[in-house]
């Protein structure tokens, strides 16, 4: 069982990772596609800017609407929230198809996109911690691509740090392989 603490800590060490790993870097490394239908460092931080502009923003609407003082310190999974999790956990090495509007393959991106993903990261730090006075269980997020669908507000907040962690990943992976390329 997750922690609204835990899901903080995870965030603060995404941030520094963008500090440490992937802000100085050069715009051949940032850009670079270890094949052509692979994803750059950048379009991976851009794939986690689309969500973030989306789903930061439903969060703050419902965390700033639930904030009842029920707080919840345990978050309850639904059947959506358990598949959506599985699919993004960073240890699920599956590849999935992202739908058309959240893919930045061939997009036009500059360093500027480190810098977006770096205020979303802080946007989620205030949401996080604004979230311990909400219930957390509360059915309040609509699926980004089938709006129809809710998630519960614990459950998003996960889905959001477990996404952004599995695309970090990618980005580091990428910057190896193009380490290894610049050296050979």
């Amino acid at each position: 069982m997750i922690t609204l603490e835990q899901l903080q800590q995870t965030v603060s060490s995404q941030y520094q990772t963008i500090v440490t790993e992937l802000s100085g870097l050069d715009n051949t490394t940032l850009n670079y596609k270890p094949a052509p239908d692979s994803w750059s460092i950048l379009e991976c931080l851009e794939h986690l800017n689309r969500y973030s502009r989306y789903y930061n923003a439903a969060l703050a609407e419902a965390v700033a609407n639930n904030a009842d003082g029920n707080y919840v310190p345990s978050i309850t999974y639904s059947w959506l929230g358990k598949k959506s999790l599985d699919m993004v956990r960073p240890q699920n090495g599956k590849k999935h198809k992202t739908v058309k509007h959240m893919n930045p393959a061939n997009s036009q991106l500059s360093p500027a996109t480190i810098a977006e993903f770096q205020k979303h990261l802080q946007d989620l730090q205030n949401l996080l911690q604004s979230a311990r006075t909400t219930n957390l269980n509360k059915k309040a997020i609509p699926v980004e691509f089938f709006k129809l669908l809710k998630m519960r507000i614990g459950e998003t907040l996960e889905f959001v740090v477990m996404h952004q962690e599995r695309h970090l990943q990618q980005a580091l992976r990428v910057k190896q392989q193009a380490i290894v390329k610049a050296a050979a």
